[in-house]
């Protein structure tokens, strides 16, 4: 992942990072292996993401 920073404007860059780490879900990556998943956790887990709601 790669963000440019113009005009030496570091917040606007911080932004476009964060927004970008944002939309690839790498927050909800970090968050999830902070602690310990239990094998039986992890699947349940995976089983509820698998799931696709009908709109």
């Amino acid at each position: 992942m790669q963000v440019f920073v113009r005009d030496n404007n570091v917040d606007q860059a911080l932004r476009i990072l964060k927004k970008k780490m944002q939309r690839e879900g790498l927050f909800r990556e970090f968050k999830r292996r902070r602690f310990y998943e239990k094998p039986s956790e992890q699947t349940a887990r995976e089983k509820g993401e698998a799931v696709t709601p009908h709109s």
